[in-house]
């Protein structure tokens, strides 16, 4: 596993907004195969009981500990990794995914005419969507400066009335019903809320400023359950365990290795324990405890995926580059669909420094722009590969890519020029090259406007 974070300084909208850049206006976006495939296992069943395309459905975690959710963009579900620690269990997650779906449903989102909220929203979509990374450093972090948006969502993205939440609610109640789930999760987070309201406003959740909880809400929701033949509904093993394991690899990324691994001590010997632990050392760069930990659990799981995903991130990050390769490459053989497992593999593989590997970084890194077109990253990584390889002309059209992902008109045309240059004309990617220039022109022209 590897978390990737983006790093997003978002500034005012308009001049009669123009302020310096706060240390509140601050986001970080975190990219994790696991966590997302494990919340997304959460949405899908509920976006089918909303009749919503399953597969249009987008999971985008937002490193905050506050207890967060929002919904941007049509069907991007915006999720606080700290609504996830919170979480004892799925179905409280599951809740809030059903509540939010509603909104959709209800239209609210497009009937809103908070316009400074909603644009907000809809530049954060834009920089999820197109966002490039700076610099190629360990690890895989990189830092952008985003122009658009005021305040953040965790402060106000869109503030819902009673009538519309109450709608949510009756709409979750139909998905979990549809889907035969209990809807205590919901009232769980109904409780925290309560709890949260009784906080001065400065520790106060967003969730529930944006959401406002009402006593007519709770006890609808407590009703129900009353009458629910699903209120019991035990949640699958598997899907609890999964839900251990997310929560213990956030704690033990996000929060200080002290805390972890006092939540997490060595005489717990659950895989989760374990889970949190090795990360925990890894940040501590406590080298042979945290590969010991990976270790036990890749040998009770030599078919986890994310286990070798994790000891590859930890050998790359602790400057073992070569013995990083096998076990990214194992994490692909294991979930060859994911692209973000791709691009990692072809990090290191381009960061060992040996020219015989640059064409099977290039291979993945073909594969996970395919897979996540719209994700600049992906596509910045291949332009470094490709130029490392002497296929100039490919490097400047991924290079191309990433500049118009991530709006900057005039870098789009520098490369997607030096691009068409190189390639053959009428081929599919002189074509591509041709139409990014198009591209560029119409972003200049709207700045101008």
């Amino acid at each position: 596993m590897r978390i990737v974070v983006i790093l997003v300084l978002m500034v005012a909208l308009g001049a009669a907004w123009q302020r310096p850049v706060r240390a509140e206006d601050r986001i970080s976006l975190i990219r994790d195969v696991e966590i997302e495939n494990t919340i997304r296992s959460y949405a899908l069943p509920l976006f089918g009981a909303a009749s919503l395309d399953v597969d249009a459905v987008k999971i985008h975690l937002v490193n905050d500990g506050r207890l967060n959710a929002f919904v941007a963009g049509g069907l991007n579900l915006f999720i606080n990794t700290g609504l996830l620690e919170a979480s004892e269990t799925p179905n409280e997650v599951i809740g809030v995914i059903a509540h939010e779906l509603g909104h959709i449903e209800g239209g609210h989102l497009v009937r809103r005419q908070e316009a400074i909220e909603n644009a907000t929203a809809e530049a954060i979509l834009a920089m999820v969507l197109g966002t490039a990374v700076a610099a190629a450093g360990g690890g895989g972090a990189g830092a952008i400066i985003y122009q658009g948006g005021t305040d953040i969502a965790q402060r106000g993205l869109m503030r819902y009335s009673q009538t519309q939440e109450s709608a949510a609610d009756q709409a979750a109640i139909r998905y979990l019903d549809a889907t035969e789930q209990s809807a205590r999760g919901l009232q769980k987070l109904f409780g925290k809320l309560e709890d949260l309201d009784l906080l001065s406003s400065s520790r106060q959740s967003p969730y529930g400023r944006t959401h406002p909880l009402t006593r007519e809400r709770i006890r609808f929701v407590e009703h129900h359950i009353a009458s629910s033949p699903h209120a019991d509904a035990p949640e699958p093993a598997e899907r609890l365990q999964s839900h251990a394991r997310m929560v213990a690899k956030l704690i033990g990324f996000l929060e200080t290795p002290d805390l972890a691994l006092k939540l997490y001590p060595v005489t717990d010997k659950g895989l989760p324990a374990r889970y949190a632990r090795a990360v925990a050392y890894h940040r501590q760069a406590e080298l042979p405890k945290a590969l010991a930990e990976i270790d036990s659990l890749i040998a009770e799981n030599p078919n986890d995926a994310y286990f070798h995903e994790l000891k590859g991130q930890i050998l790359f990050e602790r400057g073992q580059i070569k013995d990083a390769i096998e076990p990214y490459r194992r994490a692909t053989e294991l979930a060859p669909s994911e692209p973000l497992l791709r691009a990692e593999l072809a990090r290191v593989l381009i960061e060992a420094g040996e020219q015989t590997a640059l064409p099977l970084a290039i291979e993945n890194l073909r594969l996970a722009v395919r897979g996540e077109p719209t994700y600049a990253p992906h596509w910045h990584h291949l332009g470094v590969a490709l130029g490392r390889n002497s296929e100039l002309a490919e490097s400047s059209l991924a290079f191309a890519e990433t500049a118009i992902l991530s709006g900057r008109g005039p870098e789009a045309r520098f490369h997607a020029q030096k691009a068409v240059a190189g390639l053959k004309a009428g081929s599919p990617q002189w074509l591509r090259a041709q139409d990014i220039l198009n591209e560029a022109d119409n972003i200049k022209a709207a700045a101008e406007r």
